[in-house]
Parts: structure tokens; C-alpha cells; sequence
């Protein structure tokens, strides 16, 4: 997109500066906007500051606006000024215990502040794509779908799953509606997706949700609330104590760089996507891991024992398995495939925090009781 202007919220978080990264050197004018308010969230652990000037940095036309989402006359001033070829959007209160604490500040957030973005630009811009990162949490019942259990993991039963779920994962297909585990923070999610959706069909804007699941890479500000595999690498490597919440580490996720994830962005705003698309975004089964597969891997590849705790407990709104099933996005946009295999993610992430330490691997060794 030489030449175009491109505006992404959330500029200094993960997805937000790999997606201003990739479009800045492609020959795009981008502007960021970013407040730094995952510092609010998570603390010392969240600030994005190293990674704004990173961003900076490296940019040949980053142009940076702090700016805050939930305020619509500045969004809508901002809009209009730059009148943007196509919008990320990628701003969010991304963490289920944070949302639950502080539901007013995750609605006026994820919500409000995602309606304050598409008003901006129906009026300003309504031809440019929109695409919104959206969430895997969007979804109800996923915790009722029957499930193994496995020595490291836990795996569907797909004898007893419903619509929407095969062996490569969730689809579009699986409802919204149901189900306990999709809280406050996903509830929000939700509806901005709901909303973006709406705006593409009402209004015929180019509109596209992306629900993408554990997205990671050597750009994330890992926090214990939010960031499982960056965290944990960094657990790894600053020898922290890692805090397994419930399910006895066998939770699975399925992991993305954020690098595939903004590839997939790209893709979408040189194309001319359909009003009020939705895909799922992920790793898939090729990159499915569980938080004891994952320590394990993180073992091998640094020689260092991470010390655990054990809570037999799980966190509100976590789902026991999650895999995105991509082939509805990978049917649209062929081109599109991952280039982040799960161990050279753990390996950029471990060089994240740590770029020379290499030693002897070591088996796994976690805390968790054998409570069958």
C-alpha cells in the first residue's frame, strides 16, 4: 500500500506495532494511536513505552497520537484529519480478571470506545477497510464441548461435539450464544464485533472481524493477566514463579505470531472485503500447545527449570481447549499461511528476554497433584 495512509489503534501493543511495522515498510504513511494504558492494567510488566520507541525507531513515517479511544471528539477530530485508507484497530482492555474487576472501564474500552472508532469513520472514511481485532473469547459454550483427557493435554471428544468444532478446531460456525465461560471481558468483545459487523451491513463498510487466539511474539509486554506464552518465557528466563491457574496445566491453546497475524492484515486491506466479515485467526492444531507441552519446550530450549505454583482453580472465562479452525480465512486469502512454527515462537520470545542464555535442556518439573 505505497503511498496510502494508514491509521492502527493500539500501535504500541503487539499486534498494533507488527501491523504498523509491516505496513511502514511497505511504503504506507502510518499513524498510531496509543496511550499506553496497558501500563494501567498490568503495571510495570504492561508498559509499552520500550516498544513505542522501538516502533519509532525503526519507522520511516510512523506519526504517533496519544490519544485515547473512549474520547469521541478527539477520535472523530483525528479521523478527519488524516481521512485513512484503511483502519486497524487493534486498542483493547484484553484481559478476563481485569474485566471483571473493572467492568465499566472494559465496556467503555472494548465497546464504547470501538463504536467511537466506526462512527469516526462512517463519517469520514466509510470506504476504507476496517478490520477489527476481535477475540476467541467471543464465543459461549466452548467449555461445553466433551473433551480426553490426555498425559499432557486435554483434546476434544468429537464423538459428542457440536456444530462448529472438528479436529482443526472452532469455526465460524460455533455459536456465540451459551455457555459459561466467556465473562465480562468477552461479552464486550462480542458485542464490538457484533457492532463492527452491523456497520458493514448497514452501511456497506468494507468491515472485517478477526478473532484471533493467543497471539504472541518478541513485540509482547507479557503481564501474569494476559499474555500466557510471553509470560511464561519470561518466567523462564528471569526465573520467576509461574502461577498455573486450574486444569492442572493442561489447558491448549493455539498460538500465532503476531507477525502471521499482521501478514493476514495486509492481506485484507489490499483486498476488497466483504461488508461484516468475520474469521477465526490462530495457530490451528499445527501450533496447538498446552501450559505443561509449553514449559517443557521452554525447558528444553534454554537448559533453565521454571518454578511453578499450582492454583486448582481456573481462571474465570479460561477455556479448557481452544484451536481455530482457519479455513474459511485461508479459502478467501490462499496466499496466507503460517510462518511461525511453536518453537521458533518460543525461541523469539525467549531472545525477547534473555538473547544469550543457552545451557543444558532439562525435563519438565510442575507442581500439579494427580487429583484423578
Amino acid at each position: 500500500m505505497t503511498g496510502a495512509r494508514v491509521l492502527v489503534t493500539g500501535a504500541a501493543g503487539l499486534i498494533g506495532s507488527e501491523t504498523a511495522r509491516l505496513f511502514d515498510r511497505c511504503g504506507s504513511e502510518v499513524h498510531g494511536i496509543d496511550n499506553n494504558s496497558r501500563q494501567c492494567f498490568f503495571g510495570s510488566d504492561g508498559d509499552t513505552t520500550w516498544n513505542l520507541e522501538r516502533l519509532k525507531s525503526e519507522s520511516e513515517s510512523y506519526i504517533h497520537h496519544h490519544v485515547d479511544i473512549r474520547s469521541e471528539r478527539l477520535l472523530d477530530r483525528l479521523v478527519s484529519e488524516i481521512r485513512p485508507h484503511a483502519v486497524i484497530h487493534c486498542a483493547a482492555q484484553p484481559a478476563h480478571d481485569y474485566a471483571r474487576l473493572h467492568p465499566l472501564v472494559d465496556f467503555s474500552i472494548n465497546v464504547a470506545g470501538t463504536m467511537n472508532l466506526l462512527e469516526a469513520c462512517r463519517s469520514h472514511c466509510p470506504e476504507s477497510p476496517f478490520v477489527f481485532c476481535s477475540s476467541s473469547k467471543v464465543y459461549g459454550p466452548v467449555n461445553s464441548v466433551p473433551f480426553r483427557e490426555l498425559d499432557s493435554r486435554y483434546e476434544w471428544d468429537l464423538r459428542g461435539a457440536p456444530n462448529g468444532v472438528s479436529k482443526e478446531g472452532i469455526s465460524e460456525e460455533f455459536p456465540l450464544d451459551g455457555g459459561d465461560g466467556r465473562g465480562i471481558y468477552g461479552s464486550g468483545k462480542a458485542a464490538a464485533d457484533l457492532l463492527v459487523q452491523e456497520y458493514g451491513q448497514t452501511y456497506g463498510m468494507p468491515t472485517v472481524c478477526l478473532r484471533g487466539n493467543c497471539m504472541t511474539g518478541s513485540a509482547h509486554s507479557p503481564a501474569e493477566l494476559h499474555g500466557f506464552l510471553a509470560y511464561l518465557a519470561r518466567c523462564v528466563m528471569e526465573e520467576r514463579t509461574y502461577v498455573v491457574f486450574g486444569y492442572r496445566g493442561k489447558q491448549v491453546r493455539d498460538i500465532i505470531h503476531a507477525e502471521d497475524f499482521a501478514t493476514a492484515i495486509m492481506m485484507i486491506c489490499l483486498a476488497k472485503p466483504s461488508p461484516g466479515t468475520a474469521y477465526n485467526l490462530g495457530g490451528g492444531r499445527t501450533n496447538g500447545v498446552s501450559i505443561l507441552e509449553a514449559i517443557e519446550m521452554l525447558q528444553r530450549l534454554t537448559g533453565k527449570r521454571l518454578h511453578t505454583e499450582y492454583i486448582d482453580e481456573p481462571r474465570h472465562g479460561d477455556h479448557r481447549i481452544y484451536m481455530s479452525d482457519t479455513a474459511k480465512f485461508r479459502k478467501d486469502y490462499p496466499g496466507w499461511g503460517l510462518k511461525w512454527s511453536l518453537e521458533k515462537i518460543c525461541t523469539d520470545l525467549i531472545e525477547r528476554f534473555e538473547p544469550s542464555e543457552r545451557g543444558r535442556p532439562l525435563t519438565p518439573h510442575l507442581l500439579i497433584p494427580d487429583t484423578r
